[in-house]
């Protein structure tokens, strides 16, 4: 097999990725809310329960992959078969159960096999990356965010039926393009336990930064069609400006890589959590109609998550390959952590918004309601980021190096 990783596999298989992960924190709710009357509340239980099942599930599915590595292969083409089973049910099929039962039931599906593909898919690309690990970063996570941008309007174009189906077939061409990528001479390598990777400074204290500053994201990702409908009264631009937020993203992340090679990986993501907490103070501003300053709010903010997701698991990549040459272990924390941000953002914020009055889909909100959607959508980023930031700068060295 060829020594250089081919990068374009993973940029496509990123893609498939983040087409099953962010989005459906983005429209599932409000399919559901929408179409089958399932209260907010009673979604963002279920979400948090969810990620109740994450707390044990992840790290089990780290070590699951370690001692599936002989047939990694194997295993990801099952896991792909699944998780595409998963989004036509969630999505293509009308609940034969409770629309809310359904609903959890699908989404543990989707979301087991994407925790899986997911550990898997970062463990491998630290097998394969030698010394490059921001080379394959940028590839990677420029094909998850181009990835993030199709799904994210995908629903709007296609229908969701159509999204589910579009989505299965590109998980059979992620899987065929990858094929090769998952042989290595590494399968002697050994595991390190979850424990050591816990016990290394360095590595908790990158699983911090990237909790914290993960939850930015959940909590505008939850939000975000409620607060362009209701809070801007723009309904009907919920797609383009979507599209705006993640092509900006997926635009900038090559750029950022390439920065963070010059000038070092704290400081370019530095930068880049600045920009995003003037953003976030924008947004705090905005009302109804203002949709054309939220547009370039979109543009900037995307940009700036661009650097989130380029950067921060390079980092932990190069650390993984410096303390646990497979990482399976490691990536299942990551994967924990990245995970829980997005429940906790359904299942603290969409509660909070259903106790205020809110109501979505009604052009007849309180007015403390709509304030409420501005400060969870803005304010608490805004504060969560210039945490994240303070966590960066008191770093230790080993941790961005």
């Amino acid at each position: 097999m060829n020594d250089a990783p081919r990068y374009p596999s993973y940029a496509l298989f990123a893609a498939m990725l983040s087409a099953a992960g962010l989005p459906i924190y983005i429209h599932a709710p409000k399919v559901y809310a929408d179409e089958y009357g399932v209260s907010l509340a009673a979604l963002g239980a279920v979400l948090a329960g969810l990620r109740l099942i994450d707390v044990v599930q992840d790290p089990l599915l780290g070590r699951l992959s370690e001692h599936l590595r002989p047939s990694r292969g194997s295993a990801v083409a099952l896991a792909c078969a699944v998780i595409a089973v998963g989004m036509v049910a969630l999505f293509a099929l009308p609940p034969a159960l409770a629309p809310l039962v359904w609903f959890a039931i699908s989404l543990t599906v989707v979301f087991s096999a994407f925790s899986f593909l997911t550990i898997n898919f970062y463990a491998q690309g630290v097998v394969r990356a030698g010394d490059g690990h921001l080379r394959l970063a940028r590839w990677r996570e420029t094909g998850a965010l181009v990835g993030i941008c199709v799904a994210s309007v995908a629903p709007l174009v296609l229908g969701y039926a159509g999204y589910a189906v579009a989505f299965a077939l590109l998980a059979v061409c992620a899987w065929l393009a990858m094929r090769g990528e998952w042989v290595t001479t590494e399968t002697t390598a050994p595991s390190i336990g979850l424990r050591a990777v816990l016990g290394d400074g360095p590595a908790r204290h990158l699983l911090l930064i990237a909790l914290v500053n993960a939850a930015p994201v959940a909590v505008t990702s939850t939000l975000f069609l409620f607060f362009v409908q209701s809070r801007l009264e723009a309904p009907g631009l919920e797609g383009p400006l979507l599209l705006a937020f993640f092509l900006a993203a997926a635009l900038a992340a090559p750029g950022w890589g390439a920065l963070a090679e010059r000038y070092g990986a704290r400081a370019t993501l530095g930068g880049a959590m600045l920009l995003a907490i003037a953003a976030f103070a924008v947004t705090l501003t905005l009302g109804p109609g203002d949709w054309p300053v939220f547009a370039a709010v979109c543009l900037v903010s995307g940009a700036a998550l661009g650097a989130d997701l380029t950067l921060l698991p390079a980092m932990f990549a190069a650390r993984m390959a410096r303390i646990s040459p497979s990482a399976a272990e490691g990536f299942g924390l990551w994967s924990f952590v990245s995970k829980l941000t997005l429940a906790l953002a359904a299942g603290v914020l969409l509660p909070l918004l259903g106790s205020a009055g809110f109501d979505s889909g009604s052009g007849d909100n309180p007015d403390a309601a709509l304030a409420l959607l501005t400060l969870l959508y803005a304010g608490v980023p805004c504060l969560l980021k210039a945490v994240a930031l303070g966590l960066l700068l008191l770093s230790p060295r080993e941790a961005t190096a």
